[in-house]
């Protein structure tokens, strides 16, 4: 029998030690040491229950004699020593096993991995929930409706399909999350107007979340692609060049309108040129500075309440820049928002995969212009500008592990070719080894539960 000792803490007062932020205090691997939510759902205190277990197995204990700590000594010296297992017989090689002497080897890295424990000592990279950041699509619907190209993914109705998924991921740690609106055909115009609505699909989203979850930290995408009737990320002119200072002026009004409404970071995807300053200038003018605190008082209009009020909150706002290639990876979100092109490809405005150094000079641009993180998208074809923005900025790194990657996966599991669960795990592992401090992934909520030991 396994000794138990329950403690109850204030989680809430131990910062740093959730035990959900940290794959080596999973219940899965360490059974010695849990945390559990309690049984009661009526009481909404945020108190945890620490359970803290001495063993699973014991051996029967050994009878103390009552002899002091001299006579214990003593006895040793003169010659009784007390009983203790053997020295265990080396394990046999199998038959037939050439005999050859050892290898005159300084060093053998095996040696650092030869048991869990050591290798789990030893890790060099290490994933927990906190470093996900988990994509939702929204719509106006009320139900949720499944994505063909993106099994397990859904458009997710705002006012209750939303609120369930993030309630779902925040009870296994992941508090960040970014939005994509699928907009009706209706509101969509050559230049995109509908981005910066402040009642729009994103903005009643964002009061809606903050209201329910004020510490939640939401993302948002500044791009024109799913608001334009042309599908392209900027303003088409009739010769089909896609204007970058026109732009520029609508993405402002759009990331402006989303920090109103409670955003916590703005990740301009466009890839227009000068629209990091651009944007930056418009929040500092707005009252929204990188790392300044500020008291907003915004009016959210709640149609879920069906009343108005006013309210306060508090905002430390982030600028993200995606440095982003003009990839075949992005197909399934494109049919997630119905936003492919209408005619054409973004090879004008989005980088040329096969460019390497180009990452630089986006990256000096972004930094200069006053970016907060550096995002790469996609992620695990890109592992290389992911180190290589990690070797040359001081900002934080971010990965994101696009549609194509996340589908790719899927279907090798469904398959049966690959275990999904693993080369899951094995990707991220692989995006935060390279570099990246955060990663955006379809996977979140799966990875988060499979990280705090939860069975699918």
């Amino acid at each position: 029998m396994a000794s138990v000792v329950n403690v109850p803490c204030n989680v809430g007062s131990i910062k740093g030690h959730y035990y959900q932020n940290y794959v080596g205090l999973r219940p899965l691997l360490n059974k010695n040491f849990v945390c559990i939510h309690p049984t009661n759902k009526e009481n909404s205190s945020p108190r945890l229950r620490f359970i803290v277990r001495a063993s699973e197995k014991r051996a029967e204990s050994i009878k103390k004699m009552g002899l002091t700590d001299a006579e214990c000594e003593a006895a040793v010296v003169a010659g009784n020593v007390p009983e203790a297992p053997p020295v265990p017989p080396r394990p046999a090689a199998p038959a037939g096993t050439p005999v050859v002497p050892s290898l005159p080897l300084n060093r053998r890295p095996r040696r650092n991995r030869r048991s869990p424990a050591m290798r789990a000592a030893f890790q060099e990279t290490n994933l927990s929930p906190a470093n996900l950041v988990y994509p939702l699509f929204i719509h106006e619907g009320e139900e949720d409706t499944p994505i063909g190209a993106m099994p397990g993914c859904y458009r997710l109705g705002w006012r209750h399909g939303l609120i369930e998924e993030v309630a779902k991921a925040r009870d296994v740690g992941v508090n960040s999350i970014v939005l994509f609106p699928k907009v009706p055909d209706a509101l969509k115009s050559s230049t995109g107007d509908e981005a910066y609505n402040e009642n729009g699909l994103v903005p009643r989203a964002i009061r809606l979340l903050k209201d329910k979850y004020p510490d939640l930290v939401i993302y948002t995408d500044i791009a024109l692609d799913p608001y334009s009737s042309d599908g392209h990320d900027g303003i088409v002119r009739e010769d089909g060049v896609i204007m970058n200072d026109e732009t520029v002026r609508q993405l402002c009004k759009q990331a402006v309108a989303q920090a109103c409404a409670g955003a916590d970071v703005v990740s301009p995807s466009d890839m227009m040129d000068g629209r990091v300053g651009a944007i930056r200038a418009a929040l500092d003018a707005e009252g929204f500075s990188a790392c300044v605190y500020h008291v907003i008082h915004c009016k959210s209009n709640i149609n879920l309440l069906g009343w108005w009020r006013f309210r306060s909150f508090v905002v430390i706002f982030t600028l993200a820049l995606l440095e982003m290639y003009a990839s075949a990876f992005y197909g399934p979100f494109r049919e997630a928002l119905d936003s492919n092109p209408r005619f054409g490809d973004k090879k004008t405005y989005q980088m040329n995969p096969a460019n390497y150094r180009e990452a630089l000079i986006e990256t000096r641009e972004d930094e200069s212009e006053g970016a907060d993180i550096l995002l790469v998208k996609p992620g695990l074809p890109y592992l290389d500008i992911v180190r290589l923005l990690r070797d040359n900025s001081p900002l934080p790194i971010a990965a994101y592990q696009v549609s194509g990657e996340y589908s790719m996966i899927k279907a090798g599991a469904v398959l049966k070719m690959i275990d999904e669960e693993r080369v899951m795990m094995e990707s991220l592992m692989c995006l935060r080894r390279a570099g990246a401090d955060i990663i955006l992934t379809y996977f979140a909520l799966q990875a988060a539960r499979s990280l705090c030991g939860e069975k699918r």
